[in-house]
């Protein structure tokens, strides 16, 4: 196995400071109250009421999708392994009085540092399972912090968009990367980030990758005990996945300008740790 924690964090760290300052992630856009981020307001009719709830989000970043959990009433714990990213989502929380409890730790390590089957919601965002090797051991941890009767929500970036060559230039949709769990990471080299971050020049341009089939996924879950009780694709994303071939919304979602039906972009999942009988 790579040393894809120390990779991985170095690249998200380096890049934490950028993100809390582009125009994609918008954390100016949080000093009105009633701000949520694209992705929390987009799935905000299949969270239902959160009002009360004891939450964690997992793999949070720089919180802007956990401040807007707390702003749906959720009492809400942000966990994620870049320390630079904490210092970024701390930074919001304060900023915008809200009272966010984050938690340094790598995925796996959840179980050690946050207290077992005590959470009534885990909440997963877009782009956070493609940073984990194995998605068993995800739906282990997931399955670890939920209380009986609690539910997992994830929106995710599609396992098909993840296998889609997005450098062809000659507009064809092509799967030219894997769709199931492979040992071996997907090694890249970039040098940009996913948002605009205005020409910043990063040192750490390396990360490691998987993808994980949607088979996989649920396979996973239904292994951890949990029961799937929601599962919907989508056409859209929250960012332009394939530059010059999609368009953006009225609702911040990116879909291909063509042929849309041909491509899920992402999903929400939902699945249920059962109550005891």
């Amino acid at each position: 196995m790579s040393d894809y924690l120390g990779i991985n964090r170095a690249q998200w760290d380096e890049r934490a400071p950028a993100h809390a300052a582009s125009r994609g992630y918008n954390l100016r856009g949080f000093d009105d109250p009633e701000h949520l981020s694209n992705v929390v307001r987009f799935d905000r009719p299949r969270l239902g009421d959160v009002r009360g709830l004891r939450a964690v989000h997992l793999q949070c970043h720089i919180g802007t999708d956990t401040l807007s959990l707390h702003r749906l009433g959720a009492r809400v714990t942000g966990l994620d392994f870049s320390p630079a990213s904490l210092a970024e989502a701390r930074a919001l929380a304060e900023r915008a009085g809200a009272d966010i409890d984050y938690v340094e730790s790598d995925l796996y390590g959840a179980p050690g540092v946050l207290e077992a089957g005590a959470f009534d919601l885990v909440y997963t965002g877009v782009g956070a399972l493609c940073w984990l090797p194995d998605v068993r051991r995800w739906a282990g941890v997931v399955g670890a912090l939920l209380r009986p009767g609690g539910r997992l929500f994830i929106r995710e970036g599609h396992p098909m968009m993840w296998s889609i060559d997005e450098t062809r230039k000659d507009g064809l949709l092509v799967v030219g990367f894997p769709y199931f769990e492979t040992p071996d990471p997907l090694v890249w080299d970039e040098a940009e980030s996913y948002v605009d971050t205005d020409g910043a020049a990063f040192q750490h341009t390396v990360t490691h990758s998987w993808n994980h089939g949607l088979g996989e996924i649920v396979g996973a879950l239904l292994g951890a005990g949990l029961e799937l009780t929601m599962l919907e694709e989508h056409d859209s994303c929250p960012w332009d996945f394939y530059p010059g071939r999609t368009v953006e919304g009225p609702d911040g979602e990116h879909r291909l300008a063509a042929g849309r039906e041909r491509l899920p972009l992402t999903y929400t999942l939902q699945a249920r740790r059962p109550s005891f009988s």
